[in-house]
């Protein structure tokens, strides 16, 4: 399998990116291929310009977004880690998605409505986040977090969500973190 992981934390001894080491040892030890891309180390512009948009409508993708898509082109699996900020994608991830995910590359309209082009791909995310469950359960936040972005993003394109990893951090402590890492390790390994 081709496996793709989208990695973007500002903090590189950060809990993603723990999480991002211990996926890809595991699809490494399954056999996968892997490619990281880790957004924050490719300095990635994550503001949909003009250019951009002129570009994308006229069949002139530009460079940066052309590379990007032709690695999502080659990926089965896409493994998102990021954390959850302000109950949403980090900046760099959001961009990410405005730039890459393109009309006519993720996505067209046609006479039965909305198609997603990115069919038979799955996308497992994975993010850490600082609200405690015991709030973002009840008040339905995590269903919020899973429509607008495994639903709202992935599904709407045609990829599959196969899991979306929900990990809250505040008050947790090594042990509790080191339990996320074998329970992602252990699922990426089979």
């Amino acid at each position: 399998m081709n496996s793709l992981i989208i990695y973007a934390h500002p903090n590189p001894a950060s809990f993603s990116a723990a999480l991002k080491s211990e996926i890809e040892k595991a699809l490494e030890a399954k056999g996968d291929q892997v490619k990281v891309r880790d957004l924050y180390a490719l300095n990635f512009n994550c503001v949909l310009s003009g250019a951009d948009l002129s570009g994308i409508y006229s069949g002139n993708i530009p460079e940066d977004i052309k590379v990007e898509q032709d690695i999502i082109s080659w990926a089965d699996n896409i493994i998102l880690i990021y954390p959850i900020w302000w109950t949403g994608l980090p900046a760099i991830v959001k961009g990410y998605i405005d730039r890459v995910f393109t009309y006519g590359f993720a996505y067209k309209v046609g006479e039965n409505g909305v198609e997603g082009l990115l069919k038979g791909k799955k996308a497992y995310l994975i993010t850490p986040h600082g609200t405690p469950k015991e709030y973002y359960e009840p008040s339905g936040m995590l269903n919020s977090l899973t429509q607008t972005q495994d639903e709202g993003i992935f599904e709407f394109s045609g990829i599959e969500t196969g899991k979306h990893f929900y990990f809250p951090m505040m008050g947790t402590d090594q042990s509790q973190r080191e339990e996320y890492l074998k329970e992602v390790n252990a699922f990426f390994k089979k």
